[in-house]
């Protein structure tokens, strides 16, 4: 496998594997919800960020809505003076107030929309973004036809390069991938497949941004049924939507099907975490996995997934045996 692809039909061209920033944003929150990870080390997320670069890593993913800003803070401090270097993808759709740290809403009007990516632009230092990715998930389709129009013009001014939609509806995928967006951000991971969406992903010739590649840490294999997590970490108060965790602990359905699995990923000399990586390349030829991190060793770890490439085929097809056997 090339350590390079293609962002889907842009032309534009990334590591095989990218880093998702959600996590060095550090802690913020919906009322009470919490929806980082932790408190975090700014400074280790620097370098965190400047090592995945050297090891070959060029695509980053964040959002402004991460930390309320501050992840594309730290984004464009990593990067200052090397914005050549790297492809930044940041979303929008989520309305937050930086002093409090705390989500206050959402907003889908193409009025915010003009006025998000100029705050993003701010943030990250930056004249251009290179992908830009509605945030809801599940806003209707009409209301994201809307947008199309602004998006548009956003890449005729220069702002934006390209423009995806962070959505796991296929029917979603679809109208923005016949409107011109050459990305589809979704969950996917050995433990959450997305064929549907990867049909679009082939259909359009799209790039399959996949979040949560490593199923919020499980497919790490640092989790027992004995690991708990803090209050300030989203997988610690667990939102309906996340279903690897539940009352701060792993689920142990889940726990279940890693170790079912960790064999057969790591027979050929890799980590968990790498093999879980190697799934996803053997899985399609579009899918760029967005593991997150904030240490320099989580990023050597996963960049190491870049030299042994995808899975070899007998072990995929272990992998999909074993997998059969819990649906």
């Amino acid at each position: 496998m090339s350590r390079m692809k293609t962002l889907g039909h842009s032309g534009i061209e990334v590591s095989a594997l990218g880093i998702g920033c959600w996590a060095i944003g550090g802690p913020f929150w919906a009322g009470e919800q919490p929806l980082g990870w932790g408190r975090v080390d700014d400074e280790e997320s620097i370098r965190a960020l400047r090592r995945a670069l050297e090891l070959g890593v060029t695509f980053f993913d964040t959002a402004d809505v991460y930390g309320t800003g501050h992840s594309e803070r730290i984004v464009g401090r990593a990067f200052a003076g090397r914005r050549d270097e790297v492809v930044i993808a940041t979303k929008w759709g989520n309305v937050f107030d930086e002093s409090t740290r705390q989500l206050t809403g959402t907003d889908a009007s193409p009025a915010y929309l003009r006025t998000a990516v100029e705050g993003s632009l701010r943030r990250l230092g930056t004249d251009h973004i290179d992908l830009y990715q509605l945030h809801l998930n599940d806003l209707p389709i009409a209301q994201a036809r809307e947008l199309l129009p602004v998006l548009e013009s956003l890449v005729d001014a220069g702002k934006i390069r390209a423009y995806g939609w962070s959505t796991d509806f296929a029917d979603r995928a679809t109208v923005y991938a016949q409107a011109g967006a050459v990305a589809i951000q979704h969950a996917m991971s050995v433990l959450q497949d997305s064929p549907e969406v990867l049909a679009v992903v082939d259909k359009y010739d799209l790039a399959s941004i996949n979040r949560g590649p490593l199923a919020m840490g499980l497919l790490t294999g640092k989790f027992t049924a004995a690991s708990t997590l803090g209050p300030d970490d989203v997988r610690g108060i667990a939102p309906d939507w996340l279903s690897f965790f539940r009352d701060g602990k792993p689920s142990p359905e889940w726990l279940d099907r890693v170790a079912a699995v960790r064999e057969a990923l790591t027979a050929d000399g890799r980590t968990l975490a790498q093999g879980a990586l190697g799934w996803l390349w053997a899985r399609n030829g579009h899918t760029i996995p967005i593991p997150g991190c904030r240490t320099v060793a989580q990023v050597e770890e996963n960049a190491g997934a870049l030299s042994r490439g995808p899975l070899p085929p007998d072990a995929y097809a272990e992998v999909e045996r074993l997998i059969r056997e819990f649906v």
